[in-house]
C-alpha cells in the first residue's frame, strides 16, 4: 500500500528526465537528418562527376548543365554550389574529373541551431570518357 506522501513522486521523476529524454530523441532524429543529407551530397557530387567525365567535351556542355544533373540527383537538398576541380578537369595529362558539391546544414529539428554554420562538402571523381 502507498504512503500518502508518496502520490506525486513519479510525476516529478518523469518531469526531471523528460527534458534529457526529448534531448536525446531529438538529437537521434537530428544526426539520422545530418548523415541523410550527407550521403545526398556525396551521391549528388558522383552523379556530376559522372555526367561531367562522359560529357565534357561535348560542344555546348556548360557549367549550367553540370549544376542541372547535381541538382536532380538530390532535389530535397535545395540549392547546392557545384565546382570542376581546376587542376583534374579531363584536360592534359589529368583523366580523372573531381566535382565538388557544398551546402550549408539547415536543422530539422530546430534545436540544434549550432549546427547551422556546418558546411557539409561531397565529392565524386570519375574516369574521363566513361
Amino acid at each position: 500500500m502507498r504512503d500518502k506522501n508518496q502520490q506525486g513522486a513519479s510525476a516529478v521523476e518523469f518531469a526531471l528526465i523528460l527534458p534529457l529524454l526529448l534531448t536525446l530523441m531529438l538529437g537521434v532524429i537530428e544526426f539520422g537528418f545530418f548523415f541523410n543529407q550527407q550521403l545526398s551530397i556525396t551521391q549528388a557530387a558522383r552523379e556530376g562527376a559522372r555526367d561531367y567525365a562522359i560529357h565534357h567535351s561535348d560542344p555546348g556542355y556548360s557549367q549550367a548543365e553540370l549544376e542541372a544533373i547535381v541538382a536532380k540527383a538530390a532535389p530535397a537538398l535545395g540549392e547546392v554550389t557545384t565546382k570542376v576541380s581546376s587542376t583534374n578537369n579531363c584536360s592534359g595529362s589529368s583523366k580523372t574529373a573531381i566535382v565538388t558539391v557544398s551546402r550549408s546544414y539547415t536543422t530539422l529539428t530546430g534545436w540544434f541551431e549550432f549546427l547551422t554554420d556546418t558546411e557539409l562538402n561531397g565529392e565524386g571523381a570519375m574516369r574521363c570518357g566513361g
